[in-house]
């Protein structure tokens, strides 16, 4: 049953009150990942909207309960319930195939072509988190949204260099929003056109000159097209976060990202205010020479 309170718009569902804007994101949400599952959708909104339970847990049950009343009133229409798992991510445990291997030296050129590997298999995902968790700094996240995960790989010496992680961009985000110049509707009806770079891994036995810039250059023309395989839209913008205080962005710099400012210490999902973190550097690379335009609804995405 759907209360309405006092205060126009906002209604009461699985013990939360939404208020419209939080209604039409959610909505927004469910339309435009139709194919992530019910518990994905779940963990995106609930991570998007900070709704957590007192231990800290995101409220995933209680959000499902949420999205199925939606569907009863034909507010959205859920994909098909899939077989119960359990939402616990069990700890990753590398094993011996992440093991350092002997250093890699030199150029670009003596291991080119360097190429970026799709990572969907079920196999080549557990390596791929095994090697984020073990390598990189902030360790292994489970992705929610819309993401795609890459190995950088040496295709003539079939090696493998590294790892890359794209997925769905900051809810909120001061110094970008200004930027691009949208409104607050323009930003939660086109929000998925901007996709983040989360993770990225140059393994410590590289030492490959120019590598990670090389990396990126690929990822700026390969995202485009896996994201429109897998969920049917271009997106126009690519962004990043920096930490200033560890690293100087300079791959990012030589690929021809922008640096736009700093965040103002808040979790990239955090939309209340409630959970403060170190400022970190933003970096933003343009898929299209109209992308703010595009972003602000008033032109289209170039299909071509």
């Amino acid at each position: 049953m759907v209360q309405t309170s006092k205060k126009e718009g906002h209604v009461l569902l699985s013990g939360r009150w939404f208020s419209k804007k939080e209604l039409d994101d959610i909505k927004y949400i469910v339309k435009t990942f139709p194919n992530l599952s019910r518990n994905e959708l779940a963990l995106t909104i609930c991570e998007g909207l900070s709704w957590l339970a007192p231990n800290g847990k995101h409220k995933v049950e209680s959000c499902q309960k949420m999205l199925e009343e939606l569907e009863k009133q034909g507010e959205v229409v859920l994909p098909p319930k899939r077989s119960m798992r359990s939402p616990t991510i069990p700890k990753i445990k590398p094993g011996s195939r992440t093991n350092a291997k002997p250093k890699i030296t030199g150029s670009v050129g003596d291991v080119a072509p360097v190429k970026l590997k799709t990572v969907r298999s079920r196999d080549g995902i557990k390596l791929w988190n095994e090697y984020v968790e073990r390598y990189h700094a902030l360790g292994y996240k489970r992705p929610f949204g819309a993401h795609q995960r890459y190995f950088i790989a040496s295709k003539p010496r079939a090696e493998l260099l590294g790892c890359l992680l794209f997925s769905a961009s900051a809810w909120a985000l001061a110094e970008r929003d200004d930027w691009i110049g949208w409104s607050k509707q323009d930003r939660s009806q086109r929000l998925s056109l901007i996709v983040n770079n989360s993770r990225f891994l140059i393994f410590p036995w590289v030492q490959i000159k120019n590598l990670a810039s090389k990396a990126l250059s690929l990822a700026a023309k390969q995202v485009i097209v896996d994201w429109q395989e897998r969920y049917g839209f271009k997106p126009v913008l690519l962004e990043t976060f920096v930490d200033g205080a560890e690293y100087r962005g300079t791959c990012y710099q030589a690929a021809n990202w922008l640096y736009i400012g700093d965040t103002v210490g808040r979790g990239r999902m955090d939309r209340y205010r409630k959970f403060p973190s170190s400022p970190k550097k933003i970096y933003v690379y343009p898929l299209q020479s109209d992308f703010k335009a595009v972003l602000q609804g008033k032109a289209g995405i170039i299909n071509e």
